[in-house]
């Protein structure tokens, strides 16, 4: 159901993109917006310019509790936590929750795709992107949580129009309706540092289904358990998607002797052959067959979906090739903040491994990726905040690479160590396994950083 923002009383906690795309629709709409953030107005300086013409009320350096006393409802940004004590005490209030992609959805005239998972998603996401702009060009909208909030485009969205959206936990925990087509493409452990345990992330993911309707579909991995478990709860069609043979009855993408096919009701339409995919690894052979079945489900005719998939060669961050350089080839996997996602590197990769592991912990096991640096690495550079107890997790584990393990303060100092290291065919990975905030603001700063770092090495 639609909320009436005329007159509403809204704080909106945390100012980065999606709070300031909250902000500027929500005062359009009527809304008497505080936009709270803990950082200073100097940091801040260039949003408040941007927002300046909105009558958004600033509060800054920090989340005092004081402005839920005259709030009707309360908008999270996507780094703000359920247990931060201004939302505990919020929910204590029984002040309504909301996010900029709740509002997005109660209002949007169009087709709703939505696309979440532990690993894949901003790859899948861009991907099914393309299709849907090679289909519906300028009336194909991509973002949610990469790029662009869409609350940004919302009231130039008309009826004709598609949708297309990343959403994380975060977003769907406050969540009380499913796009049309929703797609959980796996879940592993992740930012259990939020969520409180694997149930709660699971959960929060769960909630992308659980509003459907009978007439949506539901896309699920055959091959992912978390994903796999999730077919008793669609209220819709079931599409789903694996390298496998698919269940009888069941529409879906496969591939058979080396060929991606859609099968419906039975019949198969053939593809185009895995040769043909740019992108290396096998997840990513298994993000393609994500996004046939996304666009299958979404109406995007055939051919639309084969240029894009011929001409995709992945996103920035993302087992990105950066140079070759001492016969060696670097590669920049930052988005890599889960031990999950840096094992689906490893294994997409024959050569010698040179693996840059560390940053921030996120509470997540390292032990199943110990296990695979001693099969497949030859050598290890750790690094920061996360590098005691990788390397615990490393000495705990045995296998049969006899590996160099390098300590290194920050990722600079280990791009040096890799350096010196590397030897002509030898691949040098950094695909890190934590988060980037104990040296950076994001995994796109660090894996900017890195990619400067290695163009400089001479």
């Amino acid at each position: 159901m639609k909320t009436d923002w005329n007159g509403k009383r809204v704080v909106i906690l945390g100012a980065a993109r999606q709070g300031q795309a909250a902000a500027r629709w929500l005062a359009r709409h009527g809304a008497h917006v505080t936009l709270n953030d803990r950082r200073t107005a100097l940091d801040l300086e260039e949003a408040q310019s941007a927002l300046s013409d909105t009558g958004v009320t600033w509060v800054l350096g920090g989340h005092p509790v004081e402005i839920l006393d005259e709030t009707d409802i309360v908008c999270l940004s996507g780094g703000i936590p359920l247990t931060n004590p201004i939302v505990t005490e919020a929910n204590r209030r029984s002040i309504p929750l909301t996010n900029d992609t709740q509002i997005f959805m109660e209002n949007v005239p169009c087709q709703t795709v939505g696309i979440t998972g532990s690993a894949g998603k901003t790859t899948t996401t861009t991907l099914v992107g393309q299709m849907a702009k090679h289909a519906f060009g300028k009336r194909a909208y991509v973002g949610g949580n990469i790029g662009d909030p869409l609350l940004n485009y919302l009231d130039e969205m008309i009826p004709e129009d598609v949708a297309i959206q990343e959403i994380s936990s975060f977003q769907l925990e406050q969540m009380t309706i499913s796009p049309n087509v929703a797609a959980i493409l796996n879940i592993t452990p992740n930012h259990l540092d939020r969520h409180s345990n694997m149930e709660a992330y699971t959960a929060a993911k769960q909630h992308i289904l659980e509003f459907q309707k009978p007439e949506d579909s539901a896309i699920l991995c055959r091959e992912d358990s978390g994903s796999w478990n999730m077919r008793e709860n669609v209220q819709g069609r079931l599409i789903s998607f694996g390298t496998g043979n698919i269940p009888n009855n069941q529409d879906g993408t496969l591939i058979s002797e080396g060929e991606l096919i859609y099968r419906k009701h039975g019949s198969d339409t053939p593809l185009l052959h895995r040769d043909q995919i740019l992108l290396r690894g096998e997840h990513n052979v298994l993000n393609v067959l994500a996004a046939f079945a996304i666009g299958y489900a979404t109406g995007v005719p055939l051919g639309a979906m084969l240029k894009a998939v011929k001409d995709f060669r992945g996103v920035a961050h993302r087992l990105e090739f950066v140079r070759e350089w001492k016969g060696a080839n670097w590669y920049n996997d930052s988005i890599a903040t889960a031990p999950e996602r840096t094992m689906a590197a490893i294994r997409s990769f024959s050569e010698p491994i040179i693996l840059l592991l560390g940053g921030r912990d996120k509470d997540l096991p390292w032990d199943d990726l110990a296990k695979l640096v001693h099969e497949r690495v030859e050598q290890v550079v750790l690094f920061g905040e996360a590098a005691d107890k990788i390397a615990a997790a490393l000495n705990k584990a045995h296998g049969p690479v006899q590996k160099t393990v390098e300590r290194c303060k920050n990722l600079d100092e280990a791009v040096q160590a890799a350096a010196h290291l590397c030897k002509p065919g030898d691949v040098i990975l950094l695909s890190p396994g934590g988060t980037s905030f104990d040296q950076f603001n994001d995994f796109e700063e660090r894996g900017e950083a890195f990619r400067k770092w290695v163009s400089g090495l001479s």
